[in-house]
């Protein structure tokens, strides 16, 4: 089992110094958010939290992902980064292929692109993208961006993007993992169809189970259950070695864990020092107890 950090919506210079922290503690990974604009209005529904609610948002600091991971890459030598997750469907497939091989490039590797839909119609607006077929653009765009980020020439002729022979330089010496996220059926299949992984979003934790199971009986019925695949949950059981084995057991790769509420409205008002106390804390009581 590995063990990613999530900080999100925080003061950006704590960024740095939370991953040397992470890292030095055990960590796997670190998660880092994504979000483009805030809508002075709107009739969007946020998807986690139990009313729908986006206020939280308001306000909240949010970098843009891959500056973020550059420059926290430059600070350690051994975690990994994982947008959770970028919203693909929003961006220029290219464009992205070009950020994700230069981070690579610039953190040994140490890239694994979580990405998936903006549940916000006014990302699309601001960006000049459809809302409608959303979901088959997306699909579209890990394709080009997987692509592309292979090595050698590639070319792509599909609905929404058409590439003659091209490549980039610098390529990854060993692919990009591609994660999948997002609860709905669309998404669970397109997880199983297409992504190296899935990324849960988190919500009702008695739902974990079924989506997992329905997860595995997609990939079955895609064929893709035999190849290696990362899942990647937020669940209460992260928090404690009985309940990560617990996990292990259900096919979980991946737990993220953070030790503050994101969801509140407001400004985020931990110091460093406590969040710091709090990842080390966790790595002591679970972490050292049940390994990588």
């Amino acid at each position: 089992m590995r063990f990613s950090y999530a900080e999100a919506m925080t003061d950006p210079a704590h960024y740095l110094p939370l991953a040397r922290a992470a890292e030095a503690a055990g960590y796997a990974g670190m998660t880092v958010a994504d979000s483009l604009v805030y809508p002075r209005e709107s009739d969007a529904v946020y998807p986690y939290t139990p009313d729908g609610s986006r206020e939280f948002l308001e306000d909240k600091p949010f970098l843009e992902p891959f500056s973020l991971i550059a420059a926290m890459g430059a600070v350690t030598s051994a975690i990994r980064f994982i947008p959770f997750v970028l919203k693909l469907a929003v961006r220029p497939p290219v464009l992205v292929a070009k950020q994700a091989g230069s981070v690579a490039a610039l953190t040994g590797g140490r890239l694994a692109l979580g990405v998936g839909l903006s549940p916000w119609p006014e990302d699309y607006a601001v960006m000049g993208v459809p809302w409608r077929r959303r979901g088959r653009r997306l699909e579209e765009a890990i394709e080009v961006v997987r692509g592309l980020t292979r090595g050698g020439y590639f070319e792509y002729h599909g609905e929404f993007f058409d590439l003659p022979a091209v490549k980039m330089t610098p390529a990854p010496d060993r692919p990009i993992p591609i994660l999948i996220g997002g609860h709905s059926e669309a998404a669970l299949r397109r997880a199983a169809r297409l992504g190296d992984g899935w990324m849960h979003g988190g919500g009702d934790p008695d739902e974990l189970d079924r989506l997992l199971a329905r997860l595995h009986r997609l990939r079955v019925e895609e064929g893709t259950a035999d190849r290696p695949f990362e899942i990647h949950v937020i669940s209460p059981d992260a928090y404690s070695a009985d309940g990560v084995r617990r996990l292990a057991d259900k096919g979980v790769t991946d737990v993220i864990v953070g030790f503050r509420d994101p969801y509140r409205r407001g400004p985020d008002l931990q110091p460093l020092a406590e969040k710091i106390e709090r990842l080390e804390r966790f790595a002591e009581k679970v972490i050292a107890k049940v390994g990588p």
